[in-house]
């Protein structure tokens, strides 16, 4: 099962890089950002802007490692979309790192035979005998939904359009739904994942939004359509009136 441990792969070389990193901005010396470390903690360099823009536009940015990289562009976009909650960007980074896995985004778990291509199948099993697989299946139901809304935004709105697929407001609430599903569930509360899990049910449309941003600007930067602006329009005067 996916959970928010994205932060707790970080090693020590991880943040000597991120140092490094923010000691090429010449804004500040290296001893500064050291004793902002201690003093701080390493949240203080993480959530640094400098340090997101280093890490994309420098060569030295491309030595990160993979839960670096993907940890410190969740937050930043999550931080843009006005998300301070830092479990909800460590957990946005464990659905970018895994799910980037050839075929994982298909598949409740890592060990489980069972593939799904749709929300709804996913929906239908979220009830059953098995109590671990239900959990599981909640879960996904969550994942999967923030995956495709997070990261596919153009394909969904192209589908929809062109085919008469579902809009993205479906995909936030069945993604919700599973969210809250899972954390309703007995284990969730026996394991300590209610609250992660409520969290990401309450917050799902702030965290779909900063994905947008992450596919919008790093993955698909040269894509241009009335869709994606009217998503992008739509979303801001969303976030602007909440």
């Amino acid at each position: 099962m996916l959970v928010a441990n994205v932060r707790s792969c970080f090693t020590r070389a991880d943040a000597h890089l991120a140092l490094a990193l923010l000691d090429q901005s010449g804004d500040e010396t290296v001893e500064r950002s050291e004793e902002k470390l201690r003093d701080s903690g390493l949240d203080a360099i993480l959530d640094d802007p400098r340090l997101l823009r280093a890490l994309l536009s420098t060569r030295l940015g491309s030595a990160a490692s993979e839960p670096l990289f993907l940890y410190v562009v969740a937050r930043h976009a999550m931080l843009q979309s006005g998300e301070d909650e830092v479990m909800l960007a460590d957990y946005a980074a464990s659905i970018l790192l895994h799910f980037g896995l050839r075929g994982r985004a298909n598949k409740i778990a890592d060990a489980d035979d069972e593939t799904y291509d749709t929300l709804a199948a996913l929906a239908g099993e979220a009830d059953g005998p098995d109590t671990r697989r239900t959990l599981l299946v909640r879960a996904h139901l969550g994942n999967y939904a923030l995956w495709l809304a997070g990261i596919f935004p153009d394909f969904i709105e192209h589908r929809r359009w062109r085919r008469g697929g579902p809009p993205i407001d479906y995909y936030d609430e069945m993604g919700q739904r599973g969210f809250q599903l899972a954390a309703d569930h007995r284990l969730a509360n026996e394991h300590g994942l209610k609250s992660m899990f409520a969290l990401a049910a309450e917050r799902f449309a702030v965290m779909r939004v900063a994905l947008n941003r992450v596919s919008d600007t790093l993955m698909f930067p040269n894509v241009s359509s009335p869709e994606r602006l009217m998503r992008q329009v739509r979303d801001e005067s969303r976030w602007k009136v909440a």
